[in-house]
């Protein structure tokens, strides 16, 4: 794996440490990490927890949030931001939404811990509990990137070419469940409309140091089981954009040229009863239903 990659090894960020500025970003929550966490890493717990919407003003806001708070842990655009999480499977996908985030606000530096900070532990490397002080840094204007989707944006691609890739878990699927924080955290339960889906554990594979990010052959087979390939437009969602940036950053490093992502997700699609979503079993996956037999 190159140290020019988005996705990094513990070794490799020790290394980029060394020969670069970097401002490191823990995810985690605050109890996580007072703990112990990487040596010099900043606490930015918002990176996880904002709830997005897709309006104008929504959008406004979480730009002018993220540059804030960004700036404010010492992002002028000269330093590389490197995320992390506990581990990839355990914590949504949160480093990645991170990466995600910078993505979208134009900056020319990120990168994401593979593995997190278990895979840190794993490599013997030091922990520290003594809190970061940053140094404040004006985050940069710069000329934001075409990844990010409106409501309107999907309500417009539906019926279309364009892949709608579900990435929530199984229960949210299938509709029993209306998010990760409880069945009825969202006032309505299923999926959009003629998605695909592809849970994002399946992106991640097992390792030594615990789970990573899958490779570009292996993420391109996954892919290839709903019939998608590098060259479809594809829009992502789950329920906050957590997990879906797990999935973003996999396939942006796999080649898949056309991926964009619906942030306000399942959060904002469900709480507008006019929308269309589809519940229950997929048609295909649902049984059919036997004839009556006469009498």
């Amino acid at each position: 794996m190159s140290i020019d990659a988005t996705l990094i090894a513990p070794q490799q960020l020790q290394a980029l440490q060394a020969s670069e500025p970097v401002v490191l970003i823990d995810t985690r929550d605050p109890e996580a990490y007072a703990a112990g966490h990487i040596p010099g890493a900043v606490n930015l717990r918002e990176v996880f927890t904002y709830l997005a919407t897709s309006t104008p003003e929504g959008l406004e806001a979480l730009r002018d949030t993220f540059a804030s708070a960004l700036g404010a842990v010492g992002l002028s655009g000269q330093e590389t931001a490197v995320f992390y999480e506990d581990a990839m499977n355990s914590g949504y996908g949160q480093s990645c939404r991170g990466y995600y985030l910078l993505t979208w606000l134009g900056y020319p530096r990120i990168k994401v811990l593979n593995g997190g900070f278990s895979a840190w532990k794993a490599a013997g490397l030091p922990v520290s509990t003594e809190a970061a002080t940053p140094t404040p840094a004006t985050f940069p204007e710069l000329p934001m990137a075409d990844v990010m989707l409106t409501q309107a944006d999907v309500e417009k691609a539906l019926g279309t070419d364009v892949v709608m890739l579900d990435v929530r878990d199984v229960d949210e699927w299938i509709g029993e469940s209306s998010s990760p924080y409880g069945k009825d955290f969202a006032p309505r339960k299923g999926r959009l409309p003629g998605a695909k889906w592809v849970e994002w554990y399946r992106f991640m594979k097992p390792s030594p140091q615990g789970p990573v990010i899958k490779s570009p052959d292996e993420v391109k087979a996954e892919m290839a089981t709903v019939g998608v390939g590098t060259d479809d437009s594809i829009y992502l969602y789950c329920f906050k954009g957590a997990r879906a940036s797990n999935t973003f950053l996999a396939l942006k490093q796999a080649g898949f040229a056309d991926v964009r992502m619906y942030f306000g997700s399942w959060n904002e699609w469900s709480r507008d009863p006019a929308l269309p979503i589809e519940t229950g079993l997929p048609i295909k996956a649902a049984k059919s239903t036997p004839l009556a037999l006469a009498a």
